[in-house]
């Protein structure tokens, strides 16, 4: 069985950091495009960052860039995502994601695992 399982999140105040972690079970995740959405209350979920099987090409949205940063660790089967200069705009239920493909991909719908997510809450 298939699980990716976030962790990482909690309550913080704005100008903080998380870093979140995503860890793959049951199968390894080679050459899959890895990446991270997020859902706010009443919204839809959104794109936040993609990264390659290499992790040599990153994509982020604009909302976050500069800000965020995703890495993998392919040995521990891991994703992870540093988000620095926290804003109450971030509050959201944080998702990793994995798609069966190498290419890019920022839709939701385009991804084939999906974790349970985690709640980060940023205050003002």
């Amino acid at each position: 069985q298939v699980q990716l399982v976030e962790s990482g999140g909690g309550l913080v105040q704005a100008g903080d950091s998380l870093r979140l972690s995503c860890a793959a079970s049951g199968r390894t995740f080679n050459g899959y495009y890895r990446g991270w959405f997020r859902q706010a209350p009443g919204k839809e979920r959104e794109f936040v960052a993609a990264i390659t099987w290499s992790g040599s090409s990153t994509y982020y949205a604009d909302s976050v860039k500069g800000r965020f940063t995703i890495s993998r660790d392919n040995a521990e089967n891991t994703v992870y995502l540093q988000m620095n200069s926290l804003i109450p705009e971030d509050t959201a239920v944080y998702y990793c994601a994995a798609r069966r493909s190498s290419r890019y991909a920022d839709r939701s719908n385009e991804y084939d695992y999906w974790g349970q997510g985690t709640q980060v809450t940023v205050s003002s």
